[in-house]
Order: structure tokens, then C-alpha cells, then sequence
């Protein structure tokens, strides 16, 4: 999912004994492999996420770990091993949240799974601090990239600090390298202009923070000049959500939790509405229940401030002429409404 293969492969290189195998980058084969082998009308994380085990399984994995919760996508491994299985692969999944329940240290004994006692914490830590400098740099990317003097500085600068991150030491060595880069990022020529466009990214988490399966969208709005800001991310999903839902259920018009990410979806509609954004974009993939729930609510929040909404729904099948017409003729509505 993104650049967390990068801090996720930290820690389990440092946790375990066992040899890990790398995910490859999600391409047009690992979508093909996904699809052809799913069910039709199922959800595309599912989709993605399936080929990328056909891949590890061919590269030499025999247990997957996976991560799902919140909707039904938390049931997911179940099938997918079975599929797995049918294909006449050898291997276990084990979903390390299922149901929205973590699995507890004693029933990951029963799996061979070697744990490095001495430095779980430690290495736990480092990639907790590791997740949040990247998710810190990345919100200030998708502010400024738009306004880069020098067209690809931001993603190189982006580049070298993920591969230095993959080789720190320690707690001290990653803050001392997160400095370094933000030094370096936060350095580079802008040309700001008097008129700034301001788009809002929400939707299904999955689609939102995967770029094969959003077609590059944020890097496409920063291309058109537009400032892009996202809530969705893991430090988010892990450290903040739960207690920012309770907030939303007590001072909001939605009393009741929706499913998956709905709800925060409607509460930050509103939020980006009251800070003056210009315009919204809801990206899902398709057959997302709890989205499909949110998008009316999304609309109606949304036509109250008088700031214009795109519904973009993203599986395989998915022209990518038609998604550039539709974001060309959005961004072109939101330059006119600027004039």
C-alpha cells in the first residue's frame, strides 16, 4: 500500500528470523493476476491484494501476512486462501486483524514464525516513528509539489529519504536522517502564486493511499497546480481515528458509526468546507458499501458551503481516458469558479 512496504519490511526484517519476502510494486500484471482469479463483483483491494500473493507465492513466500478490519474486507483472507489454495499453492494467510480483533501473541505461536523477543520493542518504535516523519513529509509534498521550481525535486528529495530510512540503525539515526531530508525538502525553491487552488482527497482507504489504484491522482492534481490535502493515512488509521470518531459521533449530524471510513469521510466533507477548499474529490473502489453509504450525506454537506464534489469509483476496468476527461473538466470547472 504505497511507500509503507518500507517501514512494514523494516520491522519484520528486524522482528523475525524468518527470511522475508519483498512484495514487488504493484503493475498491470498484478491487477491482471488479481482480477482473473476473483470474484467478479468484489471490492478492488481484494483484487490488488490477491495478485500481490500470487506474486509472493512465486517469489518463495509460504505464510502472508495481511491486515484488514473495519468492513468486510476484514474477512477477506479467508477466501483468499482458500483461492490460493485451489490454485494449487502451498501456503497460509494470516490476517493479523480480523473481524477487528488483533491476534494475540499466543495463536502466532502456533505458525513457524520465529520472533526476535529482544528487539520487538525497539524495532516496534522505530517503525511507529518511522511511519509518522513519512506520512509528516508526504502531507507537506502534497501541499507544495504544485509550486516546484525544478519539475521531479520533490519526489527525488522523497526517493533518497525512503531508501535512507530503510538503512537506519536506530531511533537516533532515523531522527537525525528525518531532519536531514525535511531540511532538504522544505529548501527547495517555490513559485507560489497569487491565486492557490485547494482540493480535498477522501474516500476508501485502500484506494485513496494506493497510487496504482488511484491513477497517480495527487501527483496529477499537483501537475494541474493544485494544492492537495489528504487526512487518510496510517498514522491516522492507528493513532487518531478512534478517538476522533467518538468526537464526530457526539458533535455531528451522523449519530451512528457507518462501516469502514464513511463516517470520517462525511465529518472532514465538513471540515474541508469550513477551511475555504475549493473543491472536493471522493475516490472509492467500486462496490465500497460504506461509501456508497457516505455519498449522499458527502453531497449534501457539501452543496450547504457550495463547494463541488467529484464521485470517482476505481477497479481494473476503469478507462484511464475517461478518469483524465472527467479530472480535466473538474479542474477546469474549479480555475473558472477561481476567476
Amino acid at each position: 500500500m504505497g511507500s509503507y512496504s518500507v517501514p512494514i519490511y523494516y520491522l519484520l526484517t528486524h522482528i523475525l528470523e524468518n527470511e522475508i519476502v519483498k512484495p514487488r510494486e504493484i503493475t498491470s500484471n498484478t491487477i491482471e493476476l488479481g482480477s482473473k482469479y476473483s470474484p467478479d463483483f468484489v471490492c478492488t483491494p481484494f483484487k490488488y491484494t490477491l495478485g500481490t500473493m500470487i506474486e509472493s507465492v512465486e517469489d518463495g513466500a509460504n505464510i502472508l501476512l495481511q491486515m484488514g478490519g473495519g468492513c468486510r474486507y476484514g474477512y477477506y483472507h479467508e477466501l483468499q486462501e482458500k483461492i490460493l489454495k485451489d490454485l494449487g499453492y502451498s501456503c497460509t494467510v494470516l490476517n493479523l486483524v480480523s473481524g477487528g480483533k488483533r491476534i494475540s501473541y499466543q495463536e502466532l505461536k502456533k505458525y513457524p514464525i520465529k520472533i526476535k523477543k529482544r528487539h520487538f520493542l525497539k524495532s516496534l518504535i522505530i517503525t511507529k516513528k518511522m511511519v509518522f516523519y513519512m506520512d509528516k513529509m508526504d502531507d507537506y509534498i502534497r501541499m507544495n509539489r504544485c509550486y516546484e521550481s525544478e519539475v521531479g525535486s520533490f519526489d527525488k528529495v522523497r526517493k533518497e529519504m525512503l531508501i535512507a530510512f530503510s538503512k537506519v540503525k536506530g531511533l537516533r539515526d532515523l531522527k537525525k536522517t528525518y531532519r536531514k531530508y525535511k531540511k532538504k525538502m522544505t529548501s527547495l525553491p517555490l513559485q507560489i502564486p497569487e491565486k492557490r487552488i485547494r482540493v480535498g482527497l477522501i474516500g476508501e482507504l485502500y484506494t485513496l493511499m494506493e497510487p496504482a489504484a488511484n491513477e497517480e491522482i495527487e501527483k496529477l492534481l499537483n501537475s494541474y497546480g493544485f494544492e492537495v490535502k489528504r487526512y487518510t493515512n496510517v498514522t491516522y488509521l492507528l493513532f487518531q481515528k478512534k478517538r476522533k470518531v467518538r468526537k464526530y459521533l457526539k458533535n455531528f449530524f451522523v449519530k451512528y458509526r457507518m462501516g469502514a471510513d464513511a463516517l470520517d469521510n462525511i465529518y472532514h466533507t465538513k471540515e474541508l468546507c469550513e477551511e475555504g477548499y475549493d473543491g472536493i474529490i471522493h475516490i472509492k473502489s467500486s462496490f465500497c458499501t460504506p461509501e456508497i453509504g457516505a455519498m449522499p450525506l458527502i453531497e449534501k454537506v457539501a452543496e450547504e458551503h457550495d463547494v463541488p464534489v467529484l464521485f470517482l469509483s476505481m477497479d481494473m476496468h476503469t478507462s484511464k481516458v475517461g478518469f483524465l476527461t472527467r479530472m480535466e473538466a473538474f479542474c477546469d470547472m474549479l480555475e473558472m469558479r477561481k476567476e
